[in-house]
């Protein structure tokens, strides 16, 4: 199975802030995930990196985890969230993973 994780930052790409408190992110992201009828889970994170400028940036970022989606629906959710965001471009991580459920009593 392939796990894909999509890191979608919250500072604006303009203003390189954050404009909206992270609970308006965190909705905007569950009814992209319903739209597209992924499973998903998330979880915020906090880091920083060097902007093309030189600038170093710190900021707050959601990152979506999908297990075995098909990646070109993958691609076009980041596309959306890039857009919703205001993000000049979101990171996507791949990687194979050993995954399996567990239930009571079986």
């Amino acid at each position: 199975m392939t796990e894909t994780r999509i890191f979608v930052g919250l500072n604006d790409s303009t203003t390189m802030e954050q404009k909206y408190d992270t609970g308006k992110y965190v909705s905007i992201l569950r009814n992209v995930c319903k739209s597209y009828r992924v499973p998903f889970s998330f979880s915020l994170s906090e880091g920083g990196y060097f902007h093309d400028d030189g600038s170093y940036i710190q900021e707050n970022s959601l990152v979506i985890t999908l297990i075995n989606v098909d990646k070109k629906l993958i691609e076009e959710m980041s596309k959306d969230l890039c857009a919703f965001f205001h993000q000049e471009s979101v990171l996507i991580s791949e990687s194979e993973v050993n995954s399996y459920y567990i239930r009571e009593g079986i």
